[in-house]
């Protein structure tokens, strides 16, 4: 900790005085450090704790370039935020750490299955069947399908139908759902099953597509590429340059599909360099923005929300909210309309501040400890869906709140559905 607030330390000194690029390189190599530590610690290449490390604090590192005209000098408490949001976590883990004894290792070493795989067979169909079902008829109800729009850059933000759209977003469960039939099952069952499954799988895939949601395709590969990781303990480099170029391929053409050309997105990300290219500059608003959201928030905030922002999920999934739309009257603070995504702390400073920040960052600190050592027993191979499901939003802690976001916690009680029901049918690994 004492050499990560050093390096923490430099680069606010570099950065107050306006050597942005000199800022952003100590984060970015602070992040690196600290996952390299964990990872030779354990082995884990998904380590709850060094992705966390990794990913919040190299995307600190990215905004403090400043290559956008919307970017601005953080406060002085912005600063303090976002060291505190990581201090709670790696604190709050390094102190269970040392009570427990032993660092967990977050994975089952030597991952090999005995039993037959029908229940999560029968899953993944009945997921897919589910997801598709209600994507039908949301296409059906609303009368189009965002894919298939012309000039219409926010198709897929009006292709929701309340309570349905959540069952068709459930597809981004199926692919990882798909990884562990295939890894259970090592063709005990017949083929017919196995083509199936490999159908359910592309389906799910489709979905995101039709529905133009670059997010929710993202999300569906990396459970899946995560949850591999976690059952073989390694990814070759044959597959990850396949995922990523069947991910950029994809991409391009669903921002294409979104009516999201150059000039349009240069016209938003307003960069210092007009000639940025394209392809540098999206990723990098993605990424550099949600901090420059977060400063704006800071800045801005009239009055904290009292907890009301973090309970969104219970009012969204109870429908309290369309009874008393006062529960969720509290407008987002960005600081350009159309860039919308925030940090995961995001939530947690506008209810409760700078104690908000620290409190989560603590209890995410605790919950992903336990989570590791819980991977070690596992006996159902559906939970390391969990352990998935939270690496990919420690992954993507810049980008949004998620544990403030409905959709989040449906993917929680839809795993823990099949999870207890797999847990039945006694598949062990």
């Amino acid at each position: 900790m004492m050499i990560f607030t050093v390096c923490y330390a430099a680069a606010f000194l570099a950065a107050a005085n306006d050597y942005h690029a000199v800022s952003g390189g100590i984060l970015i190599l602070a992040a690196a450090y600290l996952y390299m530590r964990d990872y030779r610690k354990t082995g884990n290449l998904i380590h709850l704790r060094g992705l966390f490390s990794f990913f919040w604090i190299s995307g600190q590192g990215v905004a403090c370039f400043q290559l956008s005209n919307l970017q601005k000098d953080w406060s002085i408490l912005t600063w303090l935020c976002f060291y505190l949001a990581w201090l709670g976590f790696y604190a709050v883990y390094e102190i269970l750490d040392r009570r427990t004894g032993r660092e967990p290792v977050g994975r089952l070493t030597g991952y090999r299955s005995r039993g037959k795989a029908d229940s999560l067979f029968v899953s993944l169909m009945g997921v897919t069947a589910v997801s598709l079902g209600a994507f039908c008829f949301e296409a059906w109800y609303l009368g189009y399908v965002p894919f298939l729009v012309r000039g219409v850059p926010h198709a897929y933000s009006y292709f929701h139908v309340t309570g349905v759209h959540y069952l068709t977003v459930s597809c981004v469960l199926v692919p990882a759902l798909g990884v562990l039939f295939f890894l259970t099952d090592r063709k005990r069952s017949g083929k017919w099953k196995q083509v199936m499954a490999l159908v359910a799988v592309v389906i799910s895939l489709l979905i995101p597509i039709l529905c133009v949601s670059r997010f929710q395709l993202i999300l569906a590969v990396l459970l899946a590429v995560l949850t591999y990781i976690l059952c073989e303990e390694h990814f070759p480099v044959s597959y990850g340059v396949g995922v990523g170029v069947f991910l950029v391929v994809l991409y391009v053409i669903l921002t294409i599909a979104r009516s999201h050309d150059v000039a349009y997105l240069n016209g938003i990300f307003e960069m210092k360099n007009e000639h940025m290219p394209i392809f540098v500059t999206q990723p990098y608003m993605y990424i550099a923005n949600n901090y420059e959201n977060f400063n704006y928030m800071v800045e801005n905030l009239g009055e904290f929300a009292w907890g009301m922002r973090s309970l969104f999920p219970l009012w969204a999934l109870t429908g309290l909210k369309f009874f008393m739309p006062s529960l969720a009257n509290y407008p987002i603070l960005v600081n350009k309309e159309e860039l919308t995504t925030v940090t995961l702390f995001y939530d947690a400073y506008y209810d409760f501040g700078i104690v908000g920040v620290l409190a989560f960052s603590c209890i995410l600190g605790a919950v992903c400890f336990w989570l590791m050592k819980k991977a070690e027993k596992m006996r159902n191979p559906v939970g390391y869906l969990f352990y998935a499901q939270m690496a990919v939003y420690l992954m993507l802690s810049f980008f949004t709140t998620w544990f403030s976001n409905p959709a989040t916690w449906f993917y929680f009680a839809v795993t823990a559905v099949i999870d207890w029901y797999c847990s039945r049918k006694k598949i062990v690994i």
